[in-house]
């Protein structure tokens, strides 16, 4: 709501006066709101948003805008611009009073730009819309992304919606699995190497009950185990049944530290340097 005012003079004979002075009130009546569907995300992500544009007003506003920064922060020395939302191409869905519409223009993809909007008096307009989480978004603990939409048109007070989404919580754990020797010999001994890999921004650690199995095909004898280089102990860190060849850590054993995250100052570009832990297993072919 703003406030204008207005005096009127009055001037005869060499003289001026004044009225009074009338205070006025021009009621805003367009209103917005903004809404991830899923308000956390992981690089790759495809994260949907909803606008919801309401008119209090008694006559309806046609040929408005939106635009949308796609979260849009500047970065670095001197300050340079990473834009970590790109917009899903053909995903918008327009819809008037909850009616579906076609589709509006597309006038740029950055800043994501629609025209030619339409809500009616006393009613309501929503667009639905996708945009993917790019290389660009910030990763990390205390990190997000914050995403503002701006709806403008002839003759009215611009507004503003915003909604910020964060990164994914917890550990994001991965495992790969080498063998070497290739060829053994009949009896001869191999070593299998386990890496566990976490690109999540929090540690796994022993309450996260980690459990790794494997079935060695063929069974293993004479085991020995290590993990970040310190032995374990069959049935202290592990169970083993030399008749199947089933191996399995107990709750509490594996742990893997957190990632670390970092932007290359000149492109803005984030980068996951994973947490790893090396799970370790030789024996003999039987």
């Amino acid at each position: 709501m703003a406030s204008f005012f207005n005096q009127a003079t009055l001037s005869y004979n060499g003289t001026v006066t004044s009225s009074n002075i009338t205070t006025g009130e021009i009621l805003e009546v367009l209103s917005a709101t903004k809404t991830a569907v899923t308000n956390t995300y992981n690089t790759g992500d495809e994260i949907v948003f909803a606008v919801n544009i309401v008119n209090s007003g008694s006559a309806s506003l046609n040929g408005l805008t939106m635009t949308d920064d796609l979260g849009a922060y500047s970065f670095g020395e001197p300050p340079a611009q990473a834009v970590p939302l790109t917009y899903t191409e053909g995903s918008v869905r327009y819809f008037v009073n909850g009616i579906p519409q076609p589709a509006p223009a597309v006038a740029s993809v950055y800043p994501l730009t629609f025209t030619g909007l339409s809500v009616p008096a006393g009613g309501n307009a929503a667009l639905i819309y996708a945009a993917r989480v790019n290389e660009y978004a910030p990763l990390g603990e205390g990190a997000s992304v914050t995403n503002t939409a701006e709806i403008n048109g002839t003759g009215i007070t611009a507004v503003s919606a915003f909604e910020s989404i964060t990164p994914t919580d917890g550990a994001v754990l991965t495992i790969s699995k080498s063998l070497s020797p290739v060829a053994v010999e009949e009896n001869g001994s191999v070593t299998y190497t386990f890496t566990i890999q976490n690109s999540g921004s929090e540690a796994a650690g022993a309450a996260d009950d980690v459990i790794f199995t494997d079935t060695f095909t063929p069974v293993l004898t004479g085991l020995s185990v290590s993990f970040n280089g310190t032995p374990w102990s069959q049935g202290t860190d592990y169970s083993y049944d030399e008749t199947s060849g089933a191996f399995s850590s107990l709750p509490g054993q594996i742990t893997v530290p957190a990632a670390s995250f970092s932007q290359d100052p000149d492109t803005g570009v984030w980068s996951v340097q994973p947490g790893i832990s090396t799970l370790t297993i030789t024996g003999n072919i039987s």
